[in-house]
């Protein structure tokens, strides 16, 4: 008798467990992350390499699918990889990108449409190897844009419609699109691709983004822009930063002055490297390249502990001008996902060892990733 008596209360008790309230139902929330921090704030983004948007990278994607919102291409929508010969298109890559992006539901943004680098050469040459005319240029331009925009219409949310054509001094890069066609290349650039896809967003992109100079060239530049009655909806500042550059008080100085404009600002390209660049160089021109030498590579073994803790510092600087100014900030995009993914490691000086991202090389978040997270969820 004592144990069936035992079994019934036993019965009782657990049901009133589980159905009638006697034990309080207790919440776990899941920890935070960059993503559902900054969701009320701005997108947080990364570009993606061809191992990630694959699958082979699983270490990556899981950093990507739990803390970011945004995604770019890092090359694969680059002229030289996605129209590689006038009459052949090769989309394989960025199909992957984007179908990566949508199955994730990430904000897509398309990098970019019109860059003087990493364009193949037939594009700006006849048979004979000579450049060819104005309206040839432009044509080949719109059938560039028109054919990789249309693609992507309605799936990519946003692009970098023309990369770096202004110089620090405010003046026109000389490219081969400027040289052939002229100025106009950038307004029709912006053309094309609102043809063919009027809901996307358009963007200009460039680096060192705080110099005097380019800030009144590219400020003249958008002006021009929304003069014609063409749309453009941000300016991309990229945050290829250093230890000692730019100042934190001209970065904010162009922000606001891009932000003047009535346009939106992003943050792109964001990363922070320790290492010294030869010939103190602080802007981003992928032409620039130095041989190697070991005293240009100070942290092959690991940082010590006062440059980590003064990098640290540094970028929770800047993310707290970011969050200063969310208002005008609607995507801060890191180029890369992790250390070792960074460009910075082979530019200018190939084969060095730098720290430049928010995650390791193990992938594993470095103390700002909670430092940002604390200041965008204080009260």
């Amino acid at each position: 008798m004592k144990t069936k008596v035992k079994n019934s209360i036993l019965a009782v008790a657990l049901a009133c467990f589980a159905l009638s309230g006697c034990a309080k139902k207790v919440d776990i929330e899941a920890p935070a992350t960059l993503k559902s921090a900054l969701e009320s704030k701005f997108y947080i983004g990364t570009a993606l390499n061809q191992s990630q948007f694959t699958g082979q990278d699983t270490a990556g994607i899981r950093i990507i699918k739990e803390q970011f919102s945004a995604v770019v291409p890092e090359n694969c929508m680059k002229s030289e990889v996605i129209h590689p010969e006038e009459n052949r298109y090769d989309f394989t890559q960025a199909d992957q990108f984007v179908a990566f992006g949508e199955a994730n539901n990430l904000f897509i943004t398309g990098h970019c449409l019109i860059w003087h680098s990493q364009t193949p050469p037939w594009f700006f040459v006849d048979a004979t190897g000579k450049d060819v005319s104005k309206e040839v240029l432009i044509e080949r331009m719109k059938n560039h844009i028109t054919t990789i925009v249309s693609r992507y219409k309605g799936k990519i949310k946003g692009w970098d419609v023309v990369n770096e054509a202004i110089m620090d001094d405010g003046s026109y890069r000389e490219s081969k699109f400027y040289t052939i066609i002229g100025e106009e290349f950038i307004p029709l650039a912006f053309q094309f691709a609102h043809e063919a896809d009027p809901d996307v967003e358009l963007y200009y992109n460039d680096y060192s983004m705080t110099f005097e100079g380019k800030r009144s060239g590219v400020v003249a530049l958008v002006k021009s822009l929304q003069e014609k009655g063409l749309r453009i909806d941000a300016v991309g500042m990229q945050g290829h930063i250093g230890m000692d550059y730019p100042e934190i008080d001209e970065f904010e100085k162009s922000l606001l002055a891009y932000a003047a404009l009535g346009v939106n600002v992003m943050i792109t390209e964001l990363d922070l490297t320790v290492l010294p660049h030869p010939g103190g160089h602080v802007g981003a021109d992928v032409a620039q390249t130095a041989e190697y030498k070991q005293e240009m590579n100070p942290y092959a073994d690991g940082l010590p502990a006062d440059v980590d803790a003064a990098w640290t510092a540094r970028f929770n600087d800047f993310f707290k001008l970011f969050f200063k100014h969310q208002d005008k900030i609607t995507r801060v995009t890191l180029w890369g996902v992790s250390d070792g993914d960074s460009w910075r490691n082979n530019w200018p000086v190939p084969g060095r060892t730098d720290y430049a991202l928010l995650f390791d090389r193990n992938h594993q978040p470095k103390p700002i990733v909670n430092l940002i997270i604390n200041e965008a969820t204080k009260k």
